[in-house]
């Protein structure tokens, strides 16, 4: 699955797809991978708040969330590019052996579109992986700018459509509603 566009609600709707595959008693991972460590957001607090993973470790539960970024990448304020870079090829590593693993049921990879976007993981290697994944694994995929290739061998394409923003006014997010 793809969630694309330049509309609000690629990764809310990720990772409501999580809770939900988490209610069913799914194996979930959740892989962030233009945000550090530090970058805290609600369904994550709230997975920790229904024990369903650790505070320090993101695990500990049939849920696991792991940020897989140096930062906000598109800020360039948090790490060097190829600190971002660097992180990005590690994390696709790591959501690669999982899935070779069959670890998880359901693989969010949020904000994934930007490393491919950006060079720092081999679209076809990600396309190749997740078409030819063993067994029932399920990824959604979000992030602006899906690259052409993903979106063809994607079974479902959503694209979000932004009509109108106040950040495009220059407000900037607001707690609760984009973090």
């Amino acid at each position: 699955m793809v969630h694309t566009g330049d509309g609000k609600g690629k990764s809310t709707a990720a990772f409501g797809l999580a809770v939900r595959a988490w209610n069913q008693g799914w194996d979930v991972g959740v892989f962030q991978f233009v945000k550090s460590a530090k970058w805290r957001i609600g369904e994550q607090t709230v997975l920790e708040r229904l024990g369903q993973l650790h505070a320090e470790t993101g695990e500990g539960g049939p849920v696991e969330w792991h940020k897989m970024g140096a930062g906000w990448s598109w800020s360039r304020k948090e790490g060097s590019e190829a600190d971002h870079a660097t992180e990005a090829a590690e994390g696709w590593a790591e959501v690669k052996r999982r899935i070779g693993e069959e670890r998880h049921d359901l693989y969010v990879l949020d904000e994934f579109t930007y490393p491919m976007e950006w060079g720092w993981v081999d679209v076809d290697d990600v396309v190749s992986t997740l078409r030819d994944r063993p067994g029932r694994q399920y990824v959604v995929v979000t992030g602006r700018r899906a690259h052409p290739a993903l979106v063809e061998a994607a079974d479902l394409v959503t694209e979000m459509t932004k009509v109108k923003h106040q950040m495009d006014r220059g407000q900037k997010g607001q707690r609760g509603i984009e973090w």
